[in-house]
């Protein structure tokens, strides 16, 4: 009985090992073709930045705060900025929804949320549009603390059935 068992395993795992060469042989991947490179477009719109990072240094917590990044379009056709997000709902982007012309410039605007956030943040915001570079990153960076607790106002009232001994 024994012996009967051990033949009808070994030959299940030949047959096995046999269907697995065999798939394998017949599934060669075909060459590869080289990829083309696509054509470049000369007459592109560019994307410039007057500056790519902004630091808002040290905040106090509160308010929102907001940097403009200046932009040109330096190419010979329309820019168009397809998508503009931030990496976190703190920071909200506005964008120009129409098309900037060649040589215009424009800016999108970058609004940070400081309230409940104390501490030191970099933020990012990804442009994604026609240009030659189809995504693009800018940055916003700084600090934010609490704001000093206003030093006229007492923390505890005075009680007036407390005693002077």
């Amino acid at each position: 009985m024994k012996r009967t068992f051990l033949l009808l395993c070994a030959s299940m795992v030949l047959t096995v090992s046999s269907f697995a060469q065999a798939a394998t042989v017949a599934a060669k991947p075909e060459p590869k073709q080289e990829a083309k490179p696509k054509p470049v477009n000369p007459n592109a719109p560019k994307l410039r930045f007057t500056e790519e990072s902004y630091d808002f240094g040290t905040v106090v917590e509160g308010p929102a705060i907001t940097h403009d990044f200046k932009f040109k379009n330096e190419g010979k056709e329309p820019l168009v900025l397809s998508n503009v997000h931030a990496s976190c709902g703190c920071t909200v982007p506005t964008w120009p929804k129409e098309p900037v012309l060649p040589g215009k410039e424009s800016v999108i605007s970058a609004t940070y949320n400081t309230s409940g956030r104390p501490g030191a943040f970099t933020k990012t915001i990804t442009i994604e549009s026609n240009s030659g570079e189809p995504s693009k990153v800018v940055t916003i960076r700084g600090e934010v603390i609490k704001p000093e607790q206003d030093k006229s106002i007492p923390l505890a009232r005075p009680s007036m059935l407390k005693t002077n001994d």
